[in-house]
């Protein structure tokens, strides 16, 4: 009988590691999905308030898990502002005042150019990969509802964050909780269409959910993957003469 309950349990606890191992390869599917070995892209963003608005063009380019540049290329008040991503170290520059400002860790998770995006968000961080845990809590032939909890002992921002990821690995929605569990804001993608060699979403929206109206819009107008970029390209000089 004792060997029956072992067997039992033995198919019992089976499914969960399997669980737990299908998950961290969606989520991990989806990150190379959306950011390839290399992209450059253009990207027209839209920051919504109930008051205002305002608009920039900027040009990105991302190399592996670790490596991304985001240059403002319009409107002329703000071209060249720029953010350097390097595994978890970034910096970021104003060409009004020639200076170049390294972010601590604690900024990674702050709203890049005053958007909803924040600095971890814009460059598709591999944090969601190595800090969080993933649990896969319901699924069809098509997409993964995907769970994320901290790591124990993470510096992360979030309680939670849940993740709609299509079998191709295509992101069609996140959503960030706060330490208390409360849903704090949501992204959600469409406009899925061919990018290079792979199928990319080219409209992002992130909303505020905490306050109404308040939103941004990304928009890619030109996408490339999986090209040689050279290692200067992600440099603080290169940053500074434009990305030329």
């Amino acid at each position: 009988m004792s060997r029956y309950i072992v067997i039992i349990l033995l198919f019992l606890t089976l499914p969960v590691t399997a669980f737990a191992e299908s998950a961290r390869a969606v989520v991990e599917k989806s990150f190379h999905h959306m950011r390839g070995e290399s992209s450059v892209g253009v990207v027209d963003m839209l920051i919504h308030r109930p008051d205002y608005e305002r608009h920039f063009s900027l040009k990105a380019w991302s190399k592996g898990r670790d490596e991304g540049l985001f240059l403002i290329i319009s409107p002329k008040m703000d071209k060249g502002n720029g953010t350097l991503k390097k595994g978890r170290r970034m910096w970021t520059y104003n060409p009004g005042i020639n200076r170049v400002i390294k972010l601590p860790p604690s900024m990674m998770g702050q709203s890049w150019m005053g958007s909803d995006f924040s600095n971890n968000d814009l460059s598709k961080t591999e944090s969601i990969l190595d800090d969080y845990n993933h649990m896969i809590i319901s699924h069809n032939k098509s997409v993964y509802t995907i769970e994320s909890t901290p790591v124990e002992g993470a510096a992360v921002v979030w309680g939670k964050v849940e993740m709609k990821i299509r079998a191709d690995g295509v992101l069609l929605k996140q959503k960030f909780f706060d330490q208390d569990m409360v849903a704090v804001k949501e992204l959600t993608t469409s406009k899925i269409k061919k990018a290079g060699d792979r199928l990319f979403p080219m409209v992002w929206v992130m909303r505020n959910l905490e306050e109404e109206d308040r939103y941004t819009k990304m928009v890619y107008t030109d996408l490339s993957f999986n090209m040689k970029l050279s290692d200067n390209i992600f440099t603080t000089t290169n940053m500074k003469n434009g990305g030329e």
